[in-house]
């Protein structure tokens, strides 16, 4: 094991399976200079601009030519700079890599990895700080990752790029400091299989992304209480892990999830569907959801954090999920 960072960790990634397949190669804005935070760093250098190849400052062009790359049988790598800009290429991701293997009868396969920080970040305002993960989870077609630590960034990377079908990969703009430890040689992580970050009894927490860390924090606070509430760490949005859900429902009796998202209609809402629908005979308490409010992320820091899900929120609505269930239960 090796102590590395979130960005190093795909940098690795990326490099590992850059080496090891001739088709894997990435395209995007200025990768030659190491990308807008550095991710690609070194990485022209040693595989040259035919494979870390700069592009025009237009999502639809990137991600166009990724598309019919794919098809043509490379494994492209596609950079979209920030979530937000990836919007620009929403057609081409959603019209055409999503459907091509359906529509052809699973003749053609899109096998690339689209790239997509998300997240709020320094005050960068509404535009360069969304999560709109539920949206590709949504469409039929897609796999949809949210890797929290250094050693899923790196093994979810290199499984995302061996996958057959487009994989939204997206990676939070706050973690890329976030060091962790990483195992040395080969190392995937398998998609569709979440992590319980925490063993509990008493509630279970599922998150994704950068809440893995205050949901954690928020769950150490609450132990000092006696509330022993498990955190699961759900890695890939789509597919998910409904079966380790399902489980520590059915041991809690309680859920909430917690994502950075906007609340209203966020991925949140689906979980929450679901388990209602497997185990409400088995609930001691209504499922709940902690998000952001639905506002637009502001530049200036105070305004910003009206959109921020805290450790405190998260020990705030625990705490009365608990303490409603004990009182049904009198």
């Amino acid at each position: 094991m090796a102590t590395t960072t979130y960005i190093a960790a795909s940098t690795r990634a990326l490099a590992e399976e850059m080496a090891r397949d001739p088709a894997v190669w990435a395209l995007g804005e200025d990768l030659g200079r190491g990308g807008v935070f550095g991710q690609y760093k070194g990485l022209q250098e040693r595989f040259g601009a035919a494979r870390i190849a700069d592009t025009p400052i237009s999502e639809a062009c990137i991600m166009g030519a990724a598309v019919g790359a794919a098809l043509a049988g490379t494994r492209p790598v596609v950079e979209m700079r920030f979530s937000d800009f990836a919007l620009c290429a929403t057609d081409e991701l959603i019209n055409q890599a999503a459907k091509a293997r359906f529509m052809f009868g699973g003749q053609a396969r899109v096998p690339l990895v689209a790239r997509q920080p998300i997240g709020m970040w320094r005050s960068s305002a509404a535009q360069h700080s969304q999560s709109l993960e539920a949206w590709y989870a949504h469409v039929p077609g897609l796999v949809v990752v949210a890797p929290s630590t250094p050693a899923d960034n790196l093994g979810l990377l290199k499984s995302a790029i061996r996958a057959d079908d487009p994989v939204v990969y997206l990676e939070h703009k706050g973690l890329w400091p976030l060091e962790g430890a990483v195992p040395d040689g080969e190392h995937l992580v398998e998609i569709g299989v979440a992590d319980v970050a925490r063993e509990g009894r008493d509630l279970t927490i599922v998150t994704w992304s950068a809440m893995r860390q205050p949901c954690l924090a928020a769950a150490g606070t609450l132990a000092q209480t006696g509330i022993e509430a498990e955190v699961i760490d759900l890695r890939t949005l789509w597919p998910w892990d409904r079966d380790r859900v399902l489980a520590s429902v059915e041991k809690t009796g309680r859920l909430l999830v917690v994502h950075e998202a906007v609340t209203v209609a966020g991925f949140g809402a689906e979980i929450a569907a679901y388990v209602a629908e497997h185990l409400h005979h088995r609930l001691s308490a209504p499922v709940r959801r902690l998000g952001a409010p639905r506002i637009p992320i502001a530049y200036a820091p105070p305004l910003e954090n009206e959109a921020r899900v805290t450790p405190d929120a998260i020990v705030s609505a625990a705490r009365a999920m608990t303490a409603s269930a004990a009182a049904a239960a009198s």
